[in-house]
């Protein structure tokens, strides 16, 4: 993590420049770029691609600790200057500053020079490799719940397609994609389909030498090891050219090795295959044939497992009926991972196979899977050394989150941003440069997917257990996190008061905290703490100073008195009882408050000189942002991507201030001038998520020509994707108008929409809404065009709603008791996967059936309906 914190500590620096920090004399500018520049340099080594992974890690130790002991002096010296309540004390706060700032410089310098001093010598290919003749000597590979993938690729290689083909198997390590390989490889229809064969493992690190020389005595006899590079690869080149040959290449790890590789593999149309496996999606995508592409290995069922597992223990036997309830809730915890299940099988077979040895592992799971993880070390441990710098940071910080967790990707990114994990890239927003990152560590097999937003985008994500024990093995070794777990009674500042970061899972109880000894006003170097369960009460944090985050909603504790303190702090998320000043913490990046206890009277909030700003939600909290234009030193907050508030008093004023929002929840009172807001938000060029909600429902705010004068401008934020209206009673015939938005894609209503009638002409084309969710209206009937004539719902035969919704892929539709049915049409938008209904009417709930039904007889299977149906007297 030594790449992460000289980024810290260069954002800190970089700071010092902006506008809104006064506090700072100009005078030391000069000593700070040249800092900069040094831990720049830094970066710039820890970036080099050439280090072996041992040298990098003495490097990244050493880095480390001086960076983070120049942090501590930086932060500790600002924080004087920034908490000073008199000039006297200002003064010497900035002269203290000096003279820590030229310590750092010192150190710094001296840190850059010893690490240039560092021999750093690439080591030799750690690869091994298999040839022809060795393939008698491996264990033959069990392939248990690979059927598919083995006749899927088996398909591929003999596949009537003449040109040579590239046929690349991608998946975390240890899902089994070598041994599938290796049953392709050993099969006997293949061995006799091909005149040479050749098993080549790669590994991290790219020889061409030695992958020269294991292909050479593959295809021709005889010593070849005084052979020139050249000379070895002309032998191989006409070794194979002429021959239809199968090579397996194992384990590549980068699109240059390939680059170097293909050259040596002749094209003469004989159906020659190459079999390719690798961790990394990016590299399967390059190396593919568009008529295959890559095939992704997944994780195996429970039942699959079960017989992996039965099958590495038990041989050809069955498992003992008394074992199998165990058996199976053990095999359970592998998720699905052959790496981990013959893992278990091998030290479970180890044991005597009786009921109480399995009943002690099955009780003792977390320590039995420990043992496992260690033993599957050795094989994951390579993804993560593999890893560019940018990218070890973020996925060290997701085993951070309690496990089997889908994690939220829009909170894990805002935290990657406020711990300076993320980088500018090509002038895009961080927070595309961090969705960028996820879908990175994705590609490498170290991140799964979990659930898609309505959109298509990733909403969340999880981590294999083993993956995230290897996360947990490594910041242990750097020192840089303590996960706390378990019910323990705890001392929280002699925990952590040497640790980094700092992250409770589960329920801890504190008791009386003593300061240690060593102890000063800054009492620990902790940066982050986070805290994913609920406590009742938590008073120790205020111990630490220099905290940079802090996300402790789950703590019912008032923070309005300690949050004022943390004057570092980049991203807060925690509970208020009052009004809090912010007016100290000028480089908060996000922001979350929520209310404790019973609701107060809301307090000003201030943000108009938090030019770093990026999310801020006060909807449940005791505040409301004070009106910009009588702020003092007000600024334009352009970084402001997400801003939720509700019921604010000035939400015109706060929206021609933040030009530049991506997501905007807000909601008013109906006797609010919506014109006005109506006008202000077509100034938002760049929003794509609006949320809209009314206070209390009025059904006469957007009768009039309000609202469809404004959506008529067209420039109405034309690039809204989303939008979310919640009793907001618009008409049908406004709701038309929508479809002007030329980018709508997810349209959502809850008492939205006023009328019985929802008449949908020929000109009405929603061009990109995949995603319609209705709630909670008095619609009788729908009405769609067809035929130059509108037709109601008891006319179904002559229904047309595909001209209306040609993307449209999912349809929810709860609460719509008066609803006569859904147009049948429906089910011919050939895009359509999915229709949600719950307690709807019968009359919708049967026009859904059919609409599945008149599908599956057409041989379109895909629509899937989910019906849930209220009680009904």
């Amino acid at each position: 993590m030594a790449y992460a914190a000289i980024s810290s500590l260069m954002y800190t620096l970089e700071q010092l420049f902006k506008p809104n920090q006064p506090f700072v004399c100009r005078s030391y500018t000069q000593h700070v770029q040249s800092l900069c520049q040094n831990l720049s340099a830094l970066q710039d080594l820890l970036d080099d691609t050439t280090k072996d992974i041992e040298t990098l890690k003495v490097i990244e130790k050493r880095m480390r600790n001086v960076i983070y002991k120049a942090e501590y002096r930086v932060d500790s010296s600002l924080r004087r200057i920034i908490l000073a309540d008199r000039e006297d004390k200002r003064q010497k706060a900035y002269t203290s500053f000096y003279e820590e700032l030229l310590k750092v410089k010192g150190q710094i310098y001296f840190l850059t020079k010893e690490v240039m001093q560092i021999n750093v010598k690439k080591h030799g290919s750690k690869s091994a490799a298999f040839s022809q003749d060795q393939k008698s000597t491996i264990v033959e590979n069990t392939v248990v719940g690979m059927e598919d993938d083995f006749n899927t690729i088996l398909d591929r290689v003999t596949a009537q397609t003449d040109e040579l083909t590239v046929i690349p198997i991608f998946g975390m390590g240890g899902i089994g994609k070598t041994t599938l390989a290796r049953k392709v490889y050993d099969d006997s229809f293949i061995c006799s389909r091909f005149d040479k064969l050749a098993w080549v493992t790669i590994s991290e690190e790219y020889n061409e030498r030695q992958m020269l020389l294991e292909v050479v005595s593959s295809v021709t006899t005889g010593g070849n090891q005084e052979k020139s590079d050249d000379e070895l690869m002309e032998i191989v080149y006409r070794g194979l050219k002429g021959r239809r040959f199968l090579i397996v290449i194992d384990d590549i790890w980068s699109t240059e090795a390939w680059d170097q590789m293909q050259r040596i593999f002749p094209n003469d149309d004989n159906k020659s295959r190459i079999l390719l496996t690798t961790r990394l999606k990016y590299v399967a995508d390059y190396v593919n044939c568009p008529d295959f592409p890559p095939h992704s290995k997944s994780f195996l069922s429970l039942e699959d497992s079960w017989n992996l597992f039965t099958e590495k223990i038990f041989k050809k036997d069955p498992c003992p009926p008394l074992l199998e309830e165990i058996g199976k809730h053990i095999v359970q915890q592998c998720q699905g991972l052959p790496l981990s299940i013959v893992v278990v099988a091998g030290l479970l077979g180890k044991m005597d196979l009786t009921h109480d040895n399995w009943k002690n592992v099955e009780e003792n799971l977390s320590s039995f899977f420990g043992t496992v993880s260690e033993r599957c070390q050795s094989i994951l441990s390579l993804s993560y050394n593999y890893l560019p710098q940018y990218l070890k940071a973020c996925f060290l910080h997701v085993g951070g989150f309690p496990e089997d967790t889908e994690i939220k990707v829009s909170q894990l990114i805002r935290l990657w941003i406020a711990e300076q994990f993320v980088k500018a890239r090509n002038n895009k927003r961080l927070e595309v440069v961090g969705e960028e990152y996820l879908q990175e560590l994705v590609d490498r097999s170290l991140i799964l997917t979990g659930n898609q937003s309505a959109n298509g985008r990733i909403k969340s994500c999880k981590i294999h257990d083993l993956l995230r024990q290897l996360c947990l093995s490594e910041t242990h070794t750097e020192n840089v996190v303590r996960v706390m777990n378990g019910n323990v009674v705890v001392s929280l500042v002699e925990v952590i008061d040497d640790q980094r970061r700092v992250i409770g899972l589960h329920k801890h109880e504190e008791k009386q905290v003593y300061r240690p000894a060593h102890s000063n006003d800054i009492t620990s170097i902790t940066r982050t703490f986070i805290s994913k369960q609920y406590l009742r009460t938590f008073s120790t944090i205020s111990e630490f100073k220099l905290l940079k985050v802090l996300d402790v909603l789950s703590v019912l504790y008032d923070f309005s008195r300690v949050i004022p303190e943390l004057v570092h702090l980049r991203y807060v998320a925690a509970r208020i009882r009052e009004g809090v000043s912010l007016a100290k913490l000028r480089n908060l990046q996000t922001i979350i408050l929520r209310s404790l206890g019973k609701k107060a009277l809301k307090q000003p909030l201030d943000i108009w000189t938090m030019s770093e700003l990026r999310h801020l939600d006060i909807r449940w909290a005791p505040l409301y942002i004070c009106n910009p234009l009588e702020a003092e030193n007000r600024l334009f907050l352009n970084n402001l991507q997400n801003l939720y508030v509700y019921n604010s008093p000035f939400i015109v004023e706060i929206i021609r201030k933040t030009p530049n929002l991506k997501k905007l929840r807000f909601s008013n009172d109906s006797e609010r001038d919506w014109s006005a807001i109506l006008d202000s938000l077509i100034l938002l060029k760049e929003l794509e998520t609006l949320l809209i909600k009314v206070k209390s429902i009025d059904i006469n705010i957007f009768s009039g020509d309000i609202l469809p004068c404004k959506i008529k401008k067209m420039t109405f934020s034309s690039n809204i994707k989303k939008l979310i209206l919640l009793d907001t009673c618009i008409p049908w015939k406004v709701v038309n108008l929508l479809a002007n938005l030329s980018n709508l894609e997810v349209l959502k209503g809850c008492r939205a929409f006023n009328g019985k009638y929802w008449r949908l002409n020929e000109d009405v084309v929603f061009r990109k809404l995949k995603y319609v969710e209705i709630v909670y209206i008095a619609m009788e009937r729908w009405k769609v065009w067809r035929d130059k004539q509108f037709v109601g719902l008891e006319m179904w035969e002559l229904a047309a709603g595909s001209n209306n919704f040609p993307m449209l892929e999912q349809l929810k539709l709860y609460g719509l008791h008066k609803l006569e049915e859904i147009p049948e049409s429906i089910g011919d938008i050939m895009t359509l996967k999915f229709i949600g209904i719950r307690n709807c009417s019968s009359g919708v709930e049967n026009s859904a059936k059919r609409i599945q039904q008149e599908q599956e007889s057409l041989g379109n299977y895909e629509l899937q309906l989910q019906i849930i149906t209220a009680k009904r007297e």
